[in-house]
């Protein structure tokens, strides 16, 4: 797997401290700081996710995606599926996280709740690289809802 990240602040974009990585499969995700009032020259301009809420939001599509497989899998008549991470980081440098909360809403027809918990922690405990890596600096929590339909 391969990425490459260019700032975009020394050509002259709208922001000081904005970034573009392209992946190794072709696709691109703009990055950027927030603003700094006290030193605007080292601030972004808020127009794009910061690079700790692209690590969040992939380890959410990482886990997601674990799941809905492994209920498909399973032959359960699952409809939807989202995760809603809430992320807790440490006040010092390096401000890693060091909690995460997960709560997942599946939605189907007749999907049980013993289904639903078992792909969460096959997830968490075998399967989500990215959510096994940062349970080894934050304590990962989870749970769900079921929504019939």
């Amino acid at each position: 797997m391969e990425c490459t990240v260019s700032w975009t602040g020394a050509t002259g974009t709208r922001s000081g401290m904005g970034f573009i990585a392209e992946t190794g499969s072709g696709h691109i995700l703009a990055m950027d700081g927030a603003p700094d009032e006290k030193n605007p020259s080292n601030g972004g301009q808020n127009l794009a996710p910061r690079p700790m809420e692209a690590l969040l939001a992939g380890t959410g599509g990482c886990t997601a995606y674990d799941v809905v497989l492994i209920l498909k899998r399973g032959r359960h008549d699952v409809r939807g599926c989202s995760v809603k991470l809430s992320a807790e980081r440490a006040d010092t440098e390096p401000k890693v996280f060091t909690a995460i909360n997960m709560h997942f809403t599946v939605t189907g027809k007749g999907v049980p709740a013993t289904a639903v918990e078992r792909a969460i922690a096959m997830s968490h405990e075998k399967y989500c690289s990215a959510s096994i890596m940062l349970g080894k600096t934050a304590q990962i929590t989870t749970s769900f809802d079921i929504v019939e339909g």
